[in-house]
């Protein structure tokens, strides 16, 4: 561990930042119709807005977390910050879709170099039994994000308009850039080879894989271009993630995914239960918000203000799982807020009717609050507990790539899924019909559409109540964990994920 005076400033600090590009993932959520209205955008260019910059901030996530330990992760989450804070200015000075699409990317680049840094310190500078609190803190931030966004997006879309949900980043960035200049440590670096390869698979696969699923129902799952096909693009996205998977393995240098971290079991079960967790969080949120708005007619503010009980129970109880988290076994902590969390948004599905009490949602609504309390710092604690200093940069960027990875992933199928469902359920060729072009005019639905597109709705959340069930059950196989005595080479845990790494480069 690193010997560091005073880290808690230093994680609030890092807070900050981490705080501002989480918001970024969902904030658009809520700004969707008004974007589509505004600058003449059908549903799927929308979606593009979130899915863009999820992708430029999963892509490069594993490269970014090996740049932290080389060069130090101080001057890469500095760069990173001016980075997304310029790029959110072009994001609200944008004037078509296209425009905010290229920013997003950018945006979302900016956000790759920051977050790996954020992980990093906290497991260099705070030891494996005591760092549970720390990562509470890491993991609430992660989840408040997830909800704060679409209520600040929300006020701020009917107060100011739609560009100021990037606006307010400007200030909140040079604060945090001042804040983290002088909190942050300067901590020692590690050499690493770069793996330039495994850069370009895991970045044309991942791009492949997402682009086909995401555009698959805007060309009815058929040719795109010439010789082009939807299924082609994801069948090659898949093959080229298995040869990086592959070159991983028997890359004789170093390689970019260090393998051996996976030998530690709770790390490996931690990542996939990430995964899911980021599937969930960036995909439910979008057809809840359509239907506030587009079958109830509430306005961006209305329809954030019945995500508060979220908010509140959440940032309520992260104390208080901090102050557990490291003396009771995570798992208990992690599947029960993952079991809540699916029946939350099954409760949702069910009240999903144009009929519905508005607001009998604040109930499922609080359910979701205590289920998010239970589920990000546990999985983030258990990811890092084993991860030797050396390999602190790694390991965080494996796992917000994992993370990333399943959010892009949620918001491209949670489109294909809310496109499919509008075409069973919505009459041929009327607003919101098949492809949901009808749906860029903005505002209330004809009445007659009212039940047809609640039950679209309605359906498509199912989706990510069942991805975050099987990640309740992944979180149910955690191996107890074990003390730990020191950290470093001497800790048995790290001795031995030090070894599986040393085998596998």
């Amino acid at each position: 561990m690193e010997n560091v005076a005073k880290p808690w400033p230093a994680l609030w600090s890092l807070v900050i930042g981490f705080f501002m590009i989480l918001i970024d993932s969902t904030i658009v959520s809520v700004a969707n119709p008004v974007i589509m209205e505004g600058l003449g955008a059908d549903i799927n260019s929308v979606i593009w807005v979130t899915s863009a910059y999820l992708l430029a901030y999963a892509v490069p996530l594993l490269i970014t977390g090996r740049l932290g330990d080389r060069f130090g992760p101080k001057k890469l989450y500095l760069l990173g910050l001016v980075v997304f804070t310029l790029a959110s200015l072009w994001c609200g000075l944008a004037g078509n879709v296209e425009t905010l699409i290229a920013a997003r990317v950018l945006q979302g680049l900016g956000a790759a170099i920051m977050t790996p840094q954020t992980m990093a310190v906290i497991t260099r500078i705070f030891p494996p039994d005591r760092r549970g609190a720390a990562m509470s803190i890491w993991g609430a931030t992660a989840g408040m994000a997830t909800l704060v966004g679409p209520i600040l997006g929300g006020v701020l879309v009917d107060g100011l308009g739609w560009e100021w949900i990037f606006f307010i980043n400007v200030p909140i960035g040079i604060v945090g850039f001042l804040l983290a200049l002088r909190n942050v440590p300067t901590l020692s670096t590690h050499p690493h080879r770069f793996d330039i390869p495994g850069v370009v698979l895991s970045a044309v696969g991942l791009f492949l894989l997402v682009f086909g699923i995401q555009e698959g129902e805007t060309y009815n799952w058929g040719i795109i271009a010439g010789p082009v096909s939807v299924w082609g693009l994801i069948i090659a996205g898949l093959v080229v993630l298995t040869g990086f998977v592959v070159w991983q393995r028997f890359n004789k240098g170093e390689p970019l995914l260090p393998l051996g971290l996976f030998r530690d079991r709770n790390f490996s079960l931690a990542n996939l239960g990430i995964t899911m967790v980021g599937f969930t969080v960036t995909s439910f949120g979008l057809p809840l918000i359509f239907y506030y708005q587009m079958v109830r007619g509430l306005t961006p503010t209305q329809s954030a203000l019945l995500m508060v009980p979220m908010a509140l129970i959440s940032g309520g109880l992260a104390p208080v799982v901090g102050k557990i988290v490291d003396r009771v076994n995570p798992k208990y902590l992690a599947a029960g807020g993952l079991v809540l969390m699916a029946v939350a948004l099954s409760w949702n599905a069910l009240l999903m009717q144009p009929g519905t009490p508005i607001l009998l949602f604040l109930l499922p609504s609080a359910v979701l609050g205590f289920a998010n309390a239970g589920i990000w710092a546990p999985l983030s604690t258990t990811a890092t507990r084993n991860l030797p200093p050396r390999q602190a940069g790694a390991g965080s960027g494996v796992y917000n790539t994992t993370r990333q990875f399943g959010a892009v992933l949620g918001s491209a199928a949670i489109a294909v899924l809310i496109q499919a469902r509008l075409a069973a359920e919505l009459p041929a060729g009327g607003p919101g019909g098949p492809a949901g072009e009808g749906m860029a005019l903005g505002g209330t639905l004809p009445e007659a559409l009212h039940s047809g597109f609640s039950t679209a709705m309605s359906q498509s959340i199912l989706l990510p109540a069942a991805v975050v069930l099987v990640g309740a059950a992944v979180a149910l196989f955690f191996a107890k964990p074990q003390p730990v005595q020191g950290w470093g080479a001497g800790a048995p845990a790290s001795a031995k994920v030090d070894a599986g790494l040393d085998s596998a480069g």
